[in-house]
């Protein structure tokens, strides 16, 4: 009988990985985290300083572009004589800006329009001596006796051109969830500085409308931002019992936050007298749609969303109370991208395993 050819099945022993190639790859994934680690601790270092930058001058000195030296802020006298304006860039309820030029740099002057709201426009001036910091536009100089201010210009505008900025093809590289967020992340610094300011505990009350947020802030060319206005800048002092309202009329709309709108029926008119005052969790109640704003509709933006909705639920607490400080929004905003920066390194260290 003939026989048949008989077959053996070979048994493969598992590919195994040289020694080599696991050290190797060990010391590609322990560079990688030491890399994370060095760019994430460089992060929050630059953001945990003081709130006075080192590169800023000395109380009532400034310095601009590119020079050295600390100049003294300008007198009435020296903005009469060395200052000259250029064209009318804005005009607001208190002020007019214009673009003007000091020794070949471009400058802001800012001057009062309505004489009824001297008082706003003093306060401002008061409040822009006092915090100057990173977080800041930097003065210049002033003259009380004409309602002058002299600040430094930024070519991109307020808050409100960002996205139109973004899709310029010069900026159009910036227009990412990382850039995007690093933006919320640069407003919640300035909140909590505010909120923990030199002066005290301090309420942005120009904020009744996104629009009127956004035109608050200054974008830098290094894409960071500034507080540009501070004329309704009130203070609180919960333990003395000093509490704010923004303005005496009534406010209404879902932006701002329930404890600003008016508690009774509708049948009963607004009265000013009637009106609760309120604290600086007005602010931390705005947060989520200010940071919706700044994360846009990029690619990655809805997964930051995600990573932040536990957050911005709680800042939309009805009760203050129960709404988180401004530190603690802050400190779960820097959580979030040290955590997405992380996750976005990993996939490749995943697929060299």
């Amino acid at each position: 009988m003939e026989k048949k050819p008989h077959f053996v099945r070979r048994e493969f022993p598992p590919r195994e990985v040289s020694s080599v190639s696991l050290v190797l790859l060990l010391a590609a994934v322990l560079l990688l985290n030491a890399f994370l680690y060095l760019y994430l601790n460089k992060f929050y270092i630059a953001s945990r300083r003081t709130e006075a930058d080192p590169n800023l001058c000395p109380f009532g000195y400034f310095k601009l572009g590119t020079v050295k030296n600390c100049s003294p802020w300008l007198s009435c006298e020296a903005i009469n004589r060395e200052v000259r304006k250029l064209k009318c860039v804005g005009e607001g309820a208190v002020k007019k800006v214009f673009l003007s030029e000091w020794k070949e740099n471009k400058v802001v002057l800012s001057q009062l329009t309505n004489s009824e709201l001297k008082e706003d426009f003093l306060h401002g001036l008061k409040m822009l001596k006092a915090l100057q910091s990173k977080h800041v536009v930097r003065l210049l100089g002033y003259c009380e006796q004409q309602f002058t201010i002299l600040t430094e210009y930024h070519p991109l505008g307020s808050l409100r051109g960002l996205n139109e900025t973004l899709h310029m093809p010069r900026y159009k590289a910036m227009n990412t969830w990382h850039r995007r967020f690093m933006l919320a992340i640069d407003y919640m610094s300035i909140i909590s500085y505010l909120h923990s300011s030199p002066l005290g505990t301090l309420v942005m009350c120009d904020s009744n409308d996104l629009d009127k947020v956004l035109s608050q802030y200054l974008l830098t060319t290094d894409f960071h931002i500034l507080v540009n206005d501070l004329d309704a800048l009130p203070l609180v002092n919960k333990s003395a019992g000093v509490l704010v309202k923004c303005g005496h009329r009534e406010l209404r709309g879902e932006f701002v936050a329930p404890e600003q709108r008016w508690p009774y029926r509708e049948e009963v008119p607004f009265r000013d007298d009637l009106m609760p005052p309120y604290d600086e969790k007005t602010d931390i109640w705005k947060i989520p749609d200010v940071s919706n704003f700044f994360l846009g509709h990029v690619e990655g933006s809805d997964i930051v969303r995600l990573h932040l909705f536990d957050i911005h639920a709680a800042c939309k607490k009805k009760d203050p109370d129960e709404r988180p400080s401004a530190q603690e929004v802050l400190d779960t905003y820097r959580k979030v991208l040290t955590l997405l920066i992380r996750e976005a390194a990993m996939p490749g260290t995943r697929e060299m395993l």
